[in-house]
């Protein structure tokens, strides 16, 4: 009798608690708390802070790979494997960022961006906190898979960071992928303080011209040239951008509305799902709880406080050649973290002048940033994959 009792206990979590699982479990409770009550992404961070418990709950075998026996002569499943390792594959394999980046392109409207092409600079001078930090990398010691896995954390954009570090480093993937998370859900605390540290009070209250209409023909054809230009230089860039432009055409062309309401609803619900609980699971006390996970998460923060900064000194730069001055609170919007660095850049300029509204000239180089970060990603594809 006592036998069993000891086996049983042997057979519970308790069992195998150890420090690690204690802190790890901490940690995801406290990505819930961000997510759940103080409402920081919380799409994100509640599926990714929920499969970060489950994987630190001892015994659940939810990442458990699957079994072989081949000891007949023939290959037979001997255990099949917890659940999350299958949907974890989604993440492996490179499936569900792309088709989050279509969901995403359904939801975008590029109309800021052909407006006022000024934003894809700022867009384009936001990435350089990824380039920059892929130096810093290299400076600590990571291999330069590792650095340009590290490094697009500067973009602010989730999927992208999943994807690059998936087929370049991916036992990184959990720290990285989290890491990138946080600091979006974060935007609004560490964007401010960048913003007002890099501009005076007179050019915070600058009043930005009104848009010109743009036509749903420019639109539709935004997104096949883009398509086709982005492409033609970089192949790798591909399952990204052709997913994003596809989505975007979806909404665009304005003869697939089923199509475009399942891309930007459901689908792009039912991926987040399973990419947020399957990146929590990544992140097992072993996998998480080193140095270098700390140097992760500094180098992560460098680059999208780097990236921020570019993009708000770009614009003060473009203001000592054009007549037409930009508000340099719009530069910070080209890290790619959409809507939410867009709205940033409204109420930090709200806060100086209430009637001024920056939201629409923010999306310009927000919706530029999305276009950047992937761009990057391709970038580090074709020179380290």
């Amino acid at each position: 009798m006592l036998n069993k009792l000891f086996m049983f206990i042997d057979s519970t979590g308790f069992a195998h608690l150890t420090a690690g699982h204690v802190v790890m479990i901490l940690i995801a409770l406290g990505l819930l708390y961000l997510g759940i009550a103080r409402k920081y992404e919380p799409l994100l961070l509640v599926p990714i802070g929920f499969g970060m418990l489950l994987i630190n709950l001892p015994m659940t075998g939810l990442m458990a790979e699957p079994v072989m026996d081949v000891s007949g002569g023939s290959l037979e499943t001997k255990e099949i494997g917890g659940l999350l390792y299958y949907l974890y594959q989604g993440d492996k394999l490179g499936i569900f960022p792309p088709i989050i980046f279509m969901g995403v392109g359904a939801l975008t409207d590029f109309g800021p961006l052909i407006a006022n092409p000024k934003s894809l600079l700022l867009g384009a001078a936001a990435q350089f906190g990824i380039f920059s930090t892929f130096l810093g990398a290299i400076a600590l010691g990571f291999t330069h898979p590792e650095a340009a896995s590290i490094a697009i954390i500067g973009g602010a954009d989730g999927p992208t960071t999943i994807y690059l570090a998936s087929l370049l480093a991916p036992h990184m993937l959990a720290a990285t992928a989290v890491a990138a998370y946080s600091y979006m859900a974060l935007v609004p605390i560490i964007q401010p303080p960048i913003m007002k540290l890099c501009t005076t009070r007179q050019e915070r209250r600058i009043v930005m011209e009104q848009m010109r209409p743009v036509a749903q023909r420019e639109k539709i054809i935004f997104p096949v040239l883009v398509t086709v230009i982005v492409l033609l230089f970089l192949p790798a860039a591909a399952p990204l951008v052709g997913m994003l432009m596809l989505g975007n055409l979806f909404r665009e062309c304005l003869v697939t509305k089923r199509l475009t309401d399942t891309a930007q609803n459901s689908l792009i619900n039912i991926v987040t799902i399973f990419l947020g609980i399957t990146v929590g699971a990544t992140a097992s006390a072993d996998a998480f709880l080193n140095l270098k996970t700390l140097k992760i998460l500094a180098l992560g923060i460098a680059a999208f406080c780097v990236g921020t900064a570019c993009g708000v000194l770009l614009a003060k730069l473009l203001n000592l050649f054009s007549k037409r001055k930009i508000n340099p609170l719009v530069g910070s919007a080209g890290v790619s973290a959409v809507p939410m660095a867009a709205r940033v850049s409204q109420t930090v300029g709200q806060q100086e002048r209430p009637d001024n509204f920056l939201l629409m000239h923010a999306m310009g180089p927000n919706v530029a940033g999305v276009i950047g970060s992937a761009v990057a990603a391709g970038v580090m594809l074709s020179v380290f994959h």
